[in-house]
């Protein structure tokens, strides 16, 4: 069998065939010394090198039916630089880990690198190595390297800082409910399967599901943010807004208050909750997954951040402050203010109780 022909296994071709298939395709450039293909990766990093992974596995994170492989492919990495961003960081070189199943298509590899490749030249990523073995389950882990002029740390909030998020929230947990009810999308993003949603509403469908299956993090702001004193602390809203954000009041041994008519629901996602009677409210809060920034501004630089964040097209959003006190967060409603349960994702978290938790509840 050809190594071309997109019908072979991985098992068929064996490891060495798929490692000299995968070499072929990955460019390198400038600062890459040694790529694929030795021990280990030579590259030029600056004097301060940020490292983070991320591994996404299949039936926990994504299931095969539900991703077209090259947005997977785009997601492992997107979720990568998200981190390497919130940190104020740009991504520079990654290596890739797959762990494959024996009868797994070659041409599915193919797709997972088609998008892999094509976000790390969007990004200016340089994918320098990794590693192949034999699993039940696909897996892929990503490991980035990236720089940063000014690190950002969870760390860092103050007593009288807004809360300030980037974007929109709830798209992409939005998204997650419609996939499991049969909805599709390709790879280029077009609607394939509507799970019955009418066809007034496939715009918003088709975008909710693409902020699931491919995240697009405020990058370039987030970079910018690294070289400009404008923020206390910072980090990315992968676990949902509840959870994210007691997370920082954690590190940071401050409290926070959110005014629950400031959160910027995403407006496809309120669109399409409102058909079930809700309004997007609890999928901006605790849904996760929408790769925003969530950060710590003084309200003495709040007019430079939204300058900057302009530049960028990057829409930013005051959603309430932190203030002294045990950490913890609150939401207020009108008048009335109710204490928070964080209701972020836990992946050691019992599943009966998480089912049976009421995010909010009184003060």
């Amino acid at each position: 069998m050809s190594v071309a022909d997109p019908a072979v296994t991985v098992g068929s071709l064996g490891e060495r065939g798929l490692l000299r298939h995968l070499r072929g395709r990955i460019p390198h450039g400038p600062g890459v010394l040694l790529g694929i293909g030795d021990d280990a990766a030579a590259v030029v990093t600056g004097p301060v090198t940020l490292v983070t992974t991320d591994v996404m596995v299949e039936g926990v994170h994504f299931r095969r039916d539900w991703a077209p492989p090259s947005l997977l492919g785009r997601k492992a990495l997107s979720v990568n630089l998200s981190d390497i961003g919130a940190m104020g960081g740009a991504g520079q070189y990654a290596t890739i880990s797959l762990c494959l199943p024996p009868d797994l298509p070659l041409a599915f590899v193919d797709g997972l690198y088609d998008g892999l490749l094509e976000r790390a030249a969007e990004a200016g990523v340089e994918v320098v190595g990794g590693n192949l073995a034999a699993s039940s389950c696909l897996t892929i882990d990503v490991t980035l390297m990236g720089a940063s002029e000014r690190i950002l740390r969870r760390q860092g909030a103050q007593a009288g800082d807004l809360v300030v998020v980037t974007g929109t929230l709830g798209a992409a947990a939005a998204g997650l409910r419609f996939l499991a009810r049969g909805a599709r999308i390709d790879g280029d993003g077009a609607l394939i399967e509507v799970a019955g949603v009418p066809p007034a509403a496939a715009a918003d469908l088709q975008r909710c599901l693409r902020a699931q299956l491919d995240p697009a993090p405020p990058l370039s702001l987030a970079r910018a943010l690294g070289q400009e004193d404008l923020v206390h602390a910072a980090m990315d809203l992968s676990d949902g807004l509840s959870g994210d954000l007691s997370w920082m009041c954690e590190e940071s041994q401050v409290s926070a208050w959110i005014d629950s008519s400031s959160v910027p629901v995403e407006p496809s996602a309120a669109r399409l909750e409102r058909e079930g009677g809700d309004n997007g409210f609890s999928l901006a809060l605790h849904g996760g997954e929408d790769y925003q920034l969530l950060l710590a501004v003084p309200p003495s630089a709040w007019d430079a951040l939204r300058d900057v964040a302009a530049v960028w097209e990057v829409p930013v959003t005051a959603v309430g402050g932190f203030a002294s006190g045990p950490p913890g967060v609150s939401v207020k409603f009108g008048e009335a203010m109710r204490r928070l349960r964080p209701g972020a994702h836990d992946h050691f978290a019992s599943p009966v109780r998480e089912q049976r938790r009421d995010p909010l509840r009184g003060a």
